[in-house]
This record gives C-alpha cells, structure tokens and sequence, in this order.
C-alpha cells in the first residue's frame, strides 16, 4: 500500500535492462563496437521517453532521480538568468522548496504562494505573484502526499502569456497521467522512473529546444554537456522501456487501481469514526488515499501495521525520519497534531481486494485500540 514511495521493477523492464549489465557493458561514450551498442540503447530510450510525454528526443536528458531534475531545472534556469524572482507553491516535493531556498541565500526571490484545503494552486494566485523579474514558476503535476491534481494547464497558459518558462515536477503523476508537454506549454517537465515500475536511480528533465539553462555539474560530453557523467545504461534502458509500458497500459492500470483506490476511501471513511480524507475528493491521482485520523498517533498506527504486514506512509517516503510534521498537510490547513495523525495508502497495479478489505479491516482494528490505549 505504498506504491507512491516507490515501485516494484516490472518483469518486461528487467528482462529489457539485463544484457547491459553484462552481456552489452560498453561504456555508451567509446566509439567501439560494444560502446555503440550502449549509445544506440540510450538513444532508444531517449525516444521511448520523448514519444511518451509528446517531446523530441533532442529534449529529453538523463539524470540520475527526479530530485536531480528539479534541482537541474531550477538551478539551471537562476544560473542563467543571474537574478530575478521564482514562483512555486507550499505543497512541492523539497527538492523544489529547498531549492528555491538555497536560491534565496544566493540573493534571488521566491514566493511560496498558499493552496486551498484541497490541495490546488489556483491560477489567479499565480497570476497575482507574477512580478517583471519572476524567471521561472514551478508547480508540481500531482502532489507525492495528497494525490491533488494541479491545474497546470492553466498555469502554463499564465507563464506563457507572460514569456516566463514553467517547470512541472511529473514525478508522483508520470505513471498515472497523460501529459503532453506541447500541448499544455510546458517548457521543464521533471520525471522518474522508479515511480511507474522502472529501476531506481534513473530520472530525465525535459527542456524545450531553444531554453537555456546552466548544468550543475562539468565534464565530458555526456548529454551534450547539460548532465555529464558515464551514462547508466541499464538504468536508462530500464526508464525507457518502462514508461513505453506505463504509456500503453495507462488506462488499464488507471481503472484498476481507481476502483482500488474507491474502495479504500470508502471502506475506511465508513467503518473508521472520526476519519477524514486529505486532498481533492474528486481530481486526485487513480492510486492515492490520505487520511486523518482524530486521536491517534501516525507513527504509532504505521509500526502496528508494519507488524501486520501492510506497508504505507504517513507522508512522503523522502520525509521518513523527520520529526517535523508534513509540510504538505500544515499547508492545507491541518493543525501539527492532526497531521501527525495522517496516513498515505496508495495501491499498486497489482493491489488484489482482498488486500484492500484486509487493510481496511486492520486500519479499523488498530485505530481503535489506539484510541482505546489512549483514552484508558
């Protein structure tokens, strides 16, 4: 029930990555034979991840994580520009938040503009914050947390009829929504491939042709200078291969884990009192379910549901350990007690119901005794 943290790699993909571990270990930067074979496998790729977001291969960049990407568009863009204003909102993975607070240090500006109680950026906020020297807005596709879906079409629209570049992080929304980067204006697009059944340690950032931006790292040649480094072939072959898979079955997997996702919320909502659910009831991602449960301790629910044999999250996987409370969920108007007392179940492609029913039969269980530990 944790499929939002991470992804298990799809069979397909694993068979597809496996020769470039061994059998084709060339270094895809050689000009012999065997490093031809590497570099025809990444420009495969390169196209296989192009042709699934709407781009042309010249656009996508390898990175190493959607952490990487956010930082690359970001930095990239303030380090070519050389000052000005940034846009984002309360609710971005950290990658962007902290981000646009290291830019602050280094002199630039970024507003952190507010979210309603569901989760959404509306479009007059953003329209509101644009000032003469605003560089970039960044707003997320889908929030990793909440599942909230952002308006980033309409977003888009308002960065371009202002001639400013716009940045989405796809991360948490590449396996589950269909975004077509030219037809929504999107000139960033940050993604990873361990979100829709690919390896770990592969990413990509879209950058539409003619935007320029700085590399964070210098080197070799390696995608044309903008990410060098020895390229992770396996990897690489793995994000390609993978989100050609999640592209064709879109839609399958969509209904499957919806109908998933239903039953959790209303299973839960009904059988467990004094439950709420976080985010937009309705424009969320297919696989996303996060509640609050009045009078209990999150940590305290997650380990007893860990022994029981059912993995979730209270929050983000990259915000495990913290001991400050969801940013995400204060931002949205929840109390630090409240969201300490939240829980993020989010299914996968191959969640049975009978999992489903088991989990909300354990949730009810384990959220009662809680409460009854605590009260007694």
């Amino acid at each position: 029930m944790d499929h939002a943290a991470t992804t298990g790699v799809a069979p397909e993909v694993l068979e597809a990555m496996l020769p470039y571990f061994g059998e084709v270990y060339g270094n895809a930067s050689s000009i012999h034979t065997t490093g031809r074979e590497a570099a025809k496998a990444v420009e495969k790729a390169r196209k296989q991840v192009a042709a699934a977001i709407g781009a042309e291969p010249r656009e996508i960049f390898f990175t190493g994580s959607g952490t990487e990407s956010d930082n690359l568009a970001l930095r990239g863009i303030a380090e070519a520009r050389g000052n000005g204003h940034l846009i984002t909102s309360a609710v971005e993975h950290h990658a962007v938040l902290r981000t646009c607070e290291k830019l602050r240090q280094k002199g630039f500006a970024a507003d952190i503009l507010p979210v309603d109680p569901r989760g959404v950026l509306h479009p007059e906020t953003v329209e509101n914050a644009v000032r003469e020297d605003t560089i970039l807005i960044s707003v997320m596709a889908a929030n990793n947390e909440i599942g909230t879906v952002e308006p980033i079409a309409e977003i888009a629209g308002i960065a371009g009829e202002h001639g400013i570049p716009f940045h989405t992080d796809a991360v948490q929304a590449m396996g589950d929504l269909d975004i077509r980067v030219k037809d929504l204006h999107i000139d960033l697009m940050s993604i990873s491939a361990h979100k829709f059944y690919g390896p770990k340690g592969a990413g990509a950032l879209y950058i539409r042709e003619g935007l320029r931006l700085e590399p964070l790292t210098t080197g070799g040649m390696q995608e044309r200078k903008m990410r060098p480094g020895t390229e992770n072939v396996p990897a690489i072959v793995g994000m390609g291969a993978a989100i050609e898979i999640a592209a064709r079955d879109r839609e399958a997997n969509r209904k499957q884990c919806r109908r998933m996702r239903d039953l959790l919320i209303s299973g839960i909502l009904d059988t467990v009192p004094d439950c709420r659910l976080n985010g937009d009831p309705e424009n969320r991602l297919s696989n996303n379910c996060s509640f609050t449960f009045a009078g209990i301790n999150g940590e305290a629910l997650l380990l007893r549901l860990d022994l029981a044999g059912i993995a979730c999250s209270s929050g983000s996987a990259c915000t495990a350990g913290s001991v400050e409370p969801s940013h995400v969920l204060l931002a949205i108007g929840l109390t630090e007690e409240e969201a300490d007392s939240s829980l993020r179940l989010t299914p996968g492609k191959e969640t049975t119901e009978e999992e489903v029913r088991e989990t909300i039969r354990t949730i009810g269980e384990i959220v009662r005794d809680l409460r009854e530990m605590r009260f007694s």
